[in-house]
Parts: C-alpha cells; sequence; structure tokens
C-alpha cells in the first residue's frame, strides 16, 4: 500500500514475503496529491518520519495534504489506522513552518531518524474500529482500488440473496446453462464492426466473466447495461473450446447494494448511481 516512510511518487519494487518482489504503490495513485509536495516529502524523509507533524515540519507540506494521505490509509509505518491518523492530522495548524526552519534544528538541517522526532503532548482517544465495508469504500474513494478486500467479496451475502452466483461459477458450467452473476463492470465495448452488439466485462473476488448484450436486450436494458458500476446479468452460458461468455438476457443496476458497502450496522441501501460512478469508475466504450 501506500505509506509515507516507504513511497515514492511512482510505484516501485521491494523485496516482497517470498523470492518475487513486490510493488509499491506510489503517491501517483492518490486522489488529488500534488507531485512537488511529494517530492519534497520524500527528499526530507531521511530514515523516517515518526508522527504527521514531522511531515509538515520538515517536508512543509499543508495540513490538507495530509488529509488526503490520512484517507488514503497512509500512515500504517506509524501504527496509525485510517481514522487515528485523521485525528492526528485534525490536530495540525494549517500552515505548514516555511521550509528554514522545517529543515532546521541541531542535526545541521539533514532529516532526522525516528528516534529524534518530540513525544505527541496527547494520546489519541479510543477511536472505533472501521468496518471492511467502510475500509475498501475509502480505499477506492482515496486510491481508485483496494489491496484489503473486493467490494464484490464484502457484498458477497447480499448479493446471494438476491440470487446472483460468483463469477467463476460461469467457467465451471456447460454450454447452454442459465447463470446469474454480478460483478463490477471494468470495460465496455461497442465495436462499430460489431452491428451494435456490446461487449462487456465484469469482475468480483473470483474471476472476471465477458458478457456479450445482444441489440434487442440493450434496448430493453439499456440503462443499466450504460450505467451500472455494480451490474446484475442472468444469461446462458456459451462455450467456444476455453473461451467462456455469458448472452446477457436480462440485467439489473445493483447501484444500492454497492452504496450499502460503507453503510452503518443499521444502514439501508441507497440508490446512488452517481456517486458509485465516482467511486468504481469503468473504462467506457472503446
Amino acid at each position: 500500500p501506500v505509506d509515507v516512510n516507504r513511497s515514492d511518487w511512482d510505484c516501485t519494487l521491494e523485496p516482497g514475503p517470498a523470492t518475487e518482489p513486490a510493488l509499491r504503490l506510489g503517491f501517483r495513485q492518490v486522489k488529488g496529491l500534488k507531485e512537488e509536495d511529494m517530492q519534497r516529502l520524500v527528499l526530507h524523509r531521511g530514515n523516517g518520519y515518526g508522527d504527521p507533524a514531522a511531515i509538515m515540519r520538515r517536508a512543509a507540506v499543508s495540513r490538507s495534504v495530509l488529509e488526503k494521505l490520512a484517507r488514503a490509509d497512509a500512515f500504517q509505518s506509524m501504527n496509525l489506522d485510517r481514522r487515528p491518523a485523521l485525528w492526528a492530522v485534525k490536530r495540525l495548524s494549517d500552515a505548514p513552518p516555511a521550509p528554514l526552519f522545517a529543515m532546521g534544528g541541531g542535526n545541521g538541517g539533514r532529516a532526522g531518524d525516528l528516534s529524534a522526532e518530540p513525544p505527541e503532548d496527547a494520546p489519541p482517544p479510543l477511536l472505533p474500529l472501521m468496518s471492511p465495508g467502510e475500509e475498501v469504500a475509502d480505499d477506492y474513494r482515496s486510491l481508485r482500488l483496494s489491496l484489503k478486500a473486493h467490494p464484490a467479496e464484502i457484498l458477497r451475502p447480499k448479493l446471494a440473496a438476491r440470487g446472483y452466483h460468483p463469477c467463476a461459477t460461469a467457467e465451471t458450467l456447460a454450454h447452454g446453462k442459465r447463470i446469474r452473476i454480478a460483478g463490477l463492470v471494468t470495460a465496455r465495448q461497442r465495436p462499430g464492426t460489431a452491428k451494435g452488439v456490446i461487449f462487456l466485462t465484469v469482475e468480483d473476488e473470483t474471476a472476471t466473466a465477458n458478457l456479450i448484450v445482444w441489440p434487442h436486450v440493450f434496448e430493453a436494458f439499456r440503462r443499466p447495461v450504460l450505467g451500472s458500476r455494480l451490474l446484475g446479468v442472468t444469461g446462458e452460458v456459451q462455450r467456444a473450446g476455453k473461451v467462456v461468455h455469458v448472452i446477457v438476457e436480462a440485467a439489473e443496476d445493483l447501484a444500492g447494494v454497492l452504496l450499502s458497502l460503507d453503510d452503518p450496522p443499521n444502514g439501508r441501501e441507497t440508490d446512488a448511481g452517481v456517486e458509485s460512478g465516482r467511486m468504481f469508475p469503468a473504462r467506457e466504450f472503446q
């Protein structure tokens, strides 16, 4: 994940837990950050920042920048989850110190190590833990992705209650079998040579599924086909060797289910397609 003590502006490779390298997400992945601010953060990082205030002092970044980093859950190396990090950042003054003073001190202008940071003057309050759904929804709002879980995995009980199976199920069925699947729309294509046929790709926590929408079905279900971010379909499995498609017979916009991802425990599903589009954008027609 993105981390104030480990990330650069671009994504980088670093040693992974096994023999393969791991990809460290870069600051460019966080919505609203400017490269010049993050280059300054990296330049003055030294042996690491001990708390959000140290970033403001040494790198002279604003509180709004630190809030964006906190919302992206980028303070894990400080043992600060999203909510405690936001609390710590909101305690800081709006204006960062001038760069001359931010880099000053007894170390001759060099960034210090973690042990050189002054302790906080008060312990943070005991904040309620975020639900997995809230964590994933906030990841998508800040990063456009989540490494914690796929939204469909968290929504699986609600999808199952509506009769939708995991996308991987389509790969196990014989040609001609009918199925109901749901997933995030990742691509829509309507080639000019396809005579009005629309091709969609949806994904969940198990697999991706390729959908084919014939023109007469598109006319009947235009709105969900064009506007859904979480799309539910009923259709027929079509196999051609190892290639599997689902021929769509009916489609449903599951925006209400998707927006319930970060509902409070007593919350209800809401029909908010615009917000779901911002959180879970698809690659549109190509």
